[in-house]
């Protein structure tokens, strides 16, 4: 898979791709990222990549030229052709639907990625009509420009991808994961199936983690952990993931997919 991105700051990104997850999948050569300096497309003695709003208004807005050329010496085809399931343009922008766990799972099938990077006001509307498939926003905020989303997105794509994680369960029982029903067919004994005490999220938040000490100023791991009966585990995670959904994210819950037994449970908490 390739990541291409479309930025004034390249060198945001000498850092961020240098450790972790992001280096080891593009070491194993899983996954490769570009970054593309959007002042290197413009034909002035001052690389000038932005100018005023017409109708007036504060602040700056990318022009349409150097993005186009940007996006044209990539070799994408252009979006009336675009194969969607294989390559996507994709800006950045406040204005964008939410960047989701279903979104990154979706990116993560795709070979090719296009990011591009607004800053200042914003990117001209041309440039989204004429190349991009889609605008995408990782959260309810204004950030001064799209390299942090840029990474935010590669980290949570990537790290779908099969390989890049040294076990494949890792990415898939944890927050907002698939439904446990989906993962049945995915993972079975024979292939890296996860411990039976172990429930698959099913959109909700993940469930507390505890690791040694058993206690650590004057806190006890809980007795159940201890216990070793997979079903009765199974089940406080369950709970315990339900009730931190509830308590943080009550939004997930209209979407998941809750057994009868779920339902009870949240029926009986009172916050």
């Amino acid at each position: 898979m390739r990541f291409d991105i479309v930025t004034i700051f390249p060198e945001f990104f000498t850092s961020i791709l240098a450790h972790g997850v992001m280096r080891r999948a593009i070491a194993s050569q899983l996954v490769s990222v570009e970054t593309h300096d959007l002042r290197n497309f413009t034909h002035d003695r001052h690389r000038t990549v932005d100018d005023r709003p017409f109708g007036g208004g504060e602040g700056m807005v990318l022009k349409p030229e150097p993005i186009t050329e940007a996006i044209e010496s990539l070799g994408i085809a252009p979006k009336s052709t675009r194969d969607t399931a294989r390559e996507s343009v994709i800006l950045l922008s406040a204005q964008g639907t939410p960047f989701t766990q279903s979104v990154a799972r979706r990116l993560a099938t795709l070979d090719r990625v296009v990011l591009l990077c607004g800053r200042y006001e914003g990117v001209d509307e041309r440039v989204n009509i004429l190349h991009c498939d889609r605008e995408l926003s990782i959260g309810d905020y204004v950030l001064s420009g799209g390299e942090l989303a840029a990474a935010v997105i590669i980290d949570a794509a990537m790290r779908l991808i099969p390989g890049v994680l040294g076990n494949e369960a890792s990415s898939a029982y944890e927050s907002f994961g698939p439904a446990q029903s989906e993962l049945n067919a995915q993972f079975s004994p024979e292939h890296g199936a996860p411990p039976l005490s172990t429930h698959g999220s099913g959109g909700l938040l993940d469930y507390p983690h505890y690791t040694r000490p058993a206690e650590f100023r004057g806190l006890a791991i809980p007795d159940v952990l201890a216990g070793g009966n997979h079903d009765q585990i199974r089940r406080w995670r369950r709970e315990r993931a339900l009730e931190k959904t509830l308590r943080n994210r009550p939004d997930l819950l209209e979407k998941a997919e809750l057994s009868q037994e779920d339902r009870r449970f949240l029926r009986s908490l009172q916050f």
